[in-house]
């Protein structure tokens, strides 16, 4: 090999490794970035901070709120008490004998817990094939499917964050019914639910940096 084909011969490797390189730090970098977007919020006390941190999120609780008229405290507020704004959320497995995991109480997944039968049919009346119960856009879009159908049923006030998180709970025929009231502290966690909607909404009036600041 002459002394012009070595040259060319380490440069070429010299250039492969260094393309290479800048391939895996860049799908390193995607890799962290991805984890970091799924990353819960730091304080899910304050909205104010959760659209800081999670400025998509603000858009598409907007988007949700002028598409289907339910504010979107309530919809933050039910998707926190529903997986903490987990993506991932599972109910815990029951366990046998106290040690040995079993199955799951439901099929509940994903940032609004929504069960594999009524996602199918989030999906199929609603055309979004695409939708995922990880995808915060498509769980908050859900949320806002779900009680605005449960509005129209149950002839709800879509400000009554109590009211509507018990149809979401129980489902519209399980409120209308009376059949919620044997869910053993339901009434309880469905006013907790109010009240952090009421809380998330007074926080939004008061932001002073972040994009719920445009809220009102």
């Amino acid at each position: 090999m002459e002394f012009t084909d070595l040259i060319k011969d380490r440069t070429a490797r010299l250039l492969l490794y260094v393309i290479g390189s800048s391939v895996t730090m860049l799908a390193m970098l995607v890799v962290l970035s991805s984890c970091m977007s799924l990353k819960p919020p730091s304080n899910t006390a304050n909205l104010c901070t959760v659209f800081e941190e999670k400025r998509a999120w603000y858009r598409h609780a907007l988007n949700a709120e002028k598409k289907w008229q339910i504010p979107a405290p309530i919809l933050m507020a039910v998707i926190y008490r529903e997986s903490s704004f987990i993506h991932n959320a599972r109910p815990p497995r029951k366990r046998v004998l106290f040690v040995i995991p079993w199955k799951r109480p439901s099929t509940a997944f994903g940032y609004a817990q929504a069960l594999d039968e009524t996602w199918s049919d989030y999906v199929k009346r609603t055309g979004n094939r695409n939708a995922k119960r990880s995808n915060f856009r498509d769980s908050i879009n859900f949320v806002g499917w779900y009680l605005d159908g449960a509005a129209h049923q149950a002839n709800l006030q879509r400000w009554d964050a109590k009211s509507l998180y018990l149809t979401y709970y129980a489902g519209v025929n399980g409120y209308m019914s009376g059949e919620w009231n044997k869910y053993p502290r339901l009434e309880f966690v469905a006013e907790e639910v109010a009240q952090m909607s009421s809380t998330y909404e007074n926080q939004l009036r008061e932001c002073t940096k972040g994009p719920g600041r445009h809220y009102y």
